[in-house]
């Protein structure tokens, strides 16, 4: 699978851009451990030509990470363009335009999947970013605004013809947001609509190796994006490239030490607070806690902690606990 000049080679797996999660820290354990592709937090096109710090501090990217995409968001024509030459300054190797985001301060203002009520404008906004920058664009989107209005095999041809290089489609509605099952019938049929010739990548529910393996085989996407499932396993893309060959995971004392390293590359990077704050979200949602008894008050100890050591003091006991049990 190529997105322009860039080679992934055969079923590869994005990690998707998620606001408040996919930072540079994040984005470089998920690297390591076989992502592909990274995207950044979605970028406001609006804040950055207004120079907001926090959306400026978005666009710092690594060598390491690479290939990755910065994901922009927006509703003005003029300001898209605009904020897209801003990003290529940052040397992404793909820009990416997010008209899939379904939350109400995106798509209620008309960006993300707000997009998808005005697709003259999501048209117009495509052509002239892909016209004003000279490295690859792609867009990422759901089937529709809802289930009334399927539109994904025909936008996904007018998208195409706009000159992205690559379209991500979660396989659901805007008026879903992330209820219900995603539906990878239309993400399979758009793949096998034989005027399309961009790659196709599939985006919704994968959580397991044997998820990420049916999409390549029951749907023939050409990558599969992984999202909340990331949340406190950045390790997971190792094990969906490995776990379907029986290949061994890695153990539970090793996935606890990739959170500890995660926390203080957090916290060397905004402060103590700001990085334990920033970490909580993960720990929340990490999988590897599971099945421990009576777990419940040591995971509000675990979200209330406020030092580093004490949150590494909790995250070693429940070593040991997970160890003994």
């Amino acid at each position: 699978m190529r997105i322009g000049d860039i080679e992934f080679g055969e079923k590869p797996l994005f990690l998707a851009p998620m606001e408040d999660v996919t930072d540079i820290g994040f984005r470089r354990l998920c690297k390591r451990f076989g992502a592909a592709m990274v995207y950044t937090e979605f970028v406001s096109a609006e804040a950055l030509i207004r120079d907001v710090k926090s959306t400026i501090d978005k666009l710092t990217i690594s060598d390491e990470e690479r290939p990755v995409g910065i994901q922009l968001y927006g509703r003005d024509l003029d300001a898209m363009v605009e904020a897209a030459k801003i990003v290529e300054q940052a040397q992404p190797d793909v820009i990416d335009l997010n008209f899939g985001c379904p939350v109400k301060k995106v798509a209620g203002k008309g960006a993300g999947a707000g997009m998808l009520r005005n697709i003259p404008l999501m048209l117009d906004i495509t052509r002239e970013v892909v016209k004003a920058v000279n490295i690859p664009v792609t867009a990422k989107t759901r089937l529709g605004w809802d289930c009334n209005n399927l539109i994904i095999t025909e936008l996904a041809e007018q998208l195409q013809d706009c000159g992205i290089k690559a379209l991500t489609i979660h396989g659901r509605t805007r008026s879903q947001m992330y209820t219900g099952d995603a539906d990878w019938t239309l993400i399979g049929e758009v793949k096998r609509n034989p005027r399309i010739h961009i790659p196709i990548i599939g985006n919704g529910d994968i959580k397991t190796p044997e998820d990420a393996q049916m999409a390549f085989e029951r749907y023939g996407v050409d990558a599969v994006m992984v999202g909340r499932a990331t949340f406190g396993a950045p390790w997971i893309f190792q094990e969906m490239r490995e776990g379907v060959n029986g290949k061994s995971e890695l153990t539970t004392s090793q996935k606890i030490d990739i959170l500890l390293e995660q926390l203080h590359i957090n916290v060397e990077r905004i402060g103590e607070r700001r990085g334990i704050i920033h970490t909580r979200r993960h720990l929340a949602a990490t999988p590897i806690f599971k099945g421990i008894p009576d777990f419940r008050p040591t995971r509000i100890a675990m979200l209330r902690a406020e030092t580093v050591e004490e949150l590494t003091a909790i995250l070693e006991d429940c070593r040991l606990r997970r160890q003994s049990y």
